[in-house]
Order: structure tokens, then sequence, then C-alpha cells
């Protein structure tokens, strides 16, 4: 099972012994693709990479893996306002760190962060603890998601705006 080696395969591979269910190569492939990447890939995306592999996987076949392995907590599903769904590997089967996205949009490139800075942990954990208490509602995890122009379109929007120098 190349790729595996980086990820928490004890983990996966319990999830799956837990949920009752098999691993297949449909499973295993696209488990694979999403550890070698740190791209937010969309289900087409996915399917043309496995596609590459192996021709008689179909796209209702990523379709409903990726909806497996997101119910079963392996994979993490993101909408970025862009009518696809994005997919990536969850925290705990990679040992990726927690992050938070920034989306721009204009290109639509997505940016992970987690170097956290001192008063965002803070907030949250305030924000956290009050919701908690206020609603008896335990926390498990949150999503956090800005919206924005990234650099290099802020760079081409100020170029573009400039008044142009007539001779």
């Amino acid at each position: 099972m190349r790729g595996f080696h980086r990820m928490n395969a004890g983990w996966w591979h319990g999830r799956f012994r837990g949920c009752g269910y098999r691993i297949t190569l449909p499973r295993q492939m696209i488990i694979e693709l999403l550890n070698r990447t740190t791209a937010h890939l969309s289900a087409e995306d996915v399917y043309l990479e496995v596609h590459k592999m192996h021709s008689d996987i179909g796209l209702t076949t990523v379709y409903r893996t990726l909806e497996l392995l997101v119910q079963m907590g392996i994979v993490l599903k993101f909408d970025f306002g862009d009518g696809r769904a994005r997919y990536e590997l969850a925290e705990t089967s990679k040992g990726r760190k927690h992050h938070h996205h920034m989306v721009c949009t204009n290109c639509g490139r997505i940016i992970d962060y987690a170097d956290f800075i001192d008063e965002e942990i803070e907030l949250l954990s305030r924000t956290e603890k009050g919701l908690s208490k206020k609603f008896n509602f335990e926390i498990t995890n949150h999503l956090i998601q800005f919206y924005g122009l990234c650099d290099q379109c802020q760079k081409t929007i100020k170029r573009l705006s400039r008044p142009s120098v007539s001779q």
C-alpha cells in the first residue's frame, strides 16, 4: 500500500473495521491520493487522478467513496463557495495539524494556515467555552474560512487600476 507509511495506517484501518467496511481498491487509491497531496481536490480532480491508474474506476464510485470516507471521519469535505465540494484527509488520519483556510474570491486559491497567533487561540478558546456553556453543547471541532484577495490578485488589481500614462 504505497503512500500509507506517511499516515497513521492503524487509525484508518481501525475506522474501516469499526464501521464494518472493507478496504477496497477505490477506497485505498483515494486515501493514497489524498495522502500524497496538500491540495484541496474536488471529486472530479480525484476521479481524473485515480482513473489514470485504474480506468475501470468511475466518477460515481469516486463520489460514493468520498462521501463514505467523510461519514467515517477519514476525509473532510469543504465548500469554498465555488460550487464544487473539496476534500482533504482529516487531521487525525495523517497527523496533520488543525488549520484554517483563506480563500481568494478572485482566483479561487486556497491557503491553509496553522500558525495561529496567541490572540486567535485565546479568542477561539473563549468562544468555544462560552458557546458550550450557553447552549450546553460539547464542541468537538470547528471550521474557519476567511475570504478575500490573495497577494497575487491584489497586485494584479492594483496594477490594472493604475491610470495609464499618455504620451
